[in-house]
């Protein structure tokens, strides 16, 4: 079965601030983050698939970053508690 990817843009976004309606604590999928957004924040951040944010785009989580399939960057990547992949 093929995992759908969820695409983080703007409107998810409220002052750098992860806002959206899908639970990303617990996500099966894979996650995309749009380029050009600057550090993303994220409380929890736990996706089955792979992880990727686009050039000028990071991710930072404040409990900690899991990738079932890997994790990218453009930017850069920050978790209070660990980043697992």
């Amino acid at each position: 079965m093929d995992l759908k990817t969820l695409t983080i843009t703007a409107a998810d976004l409220k002052d750098g601030r992860y806002i959206g309606t899908e639970d990303l604590a617990g996500f099966h999928g894979h996650l995309e983050i749009a380029a050009s957004l600057g550090a993303v924040c994220f409380v929890s951040l736990n996706v089955s698939g792979r992880i990727r944010a686009l050039v000028g785009s990071g991710i930072e989580a404040g409990e900690g970053i899991e990738a079932g399939e890997g994790i990218e960057a453009g930017r850069g990547i920050d978790a209070g508690w660990g980043i697992e992949a």
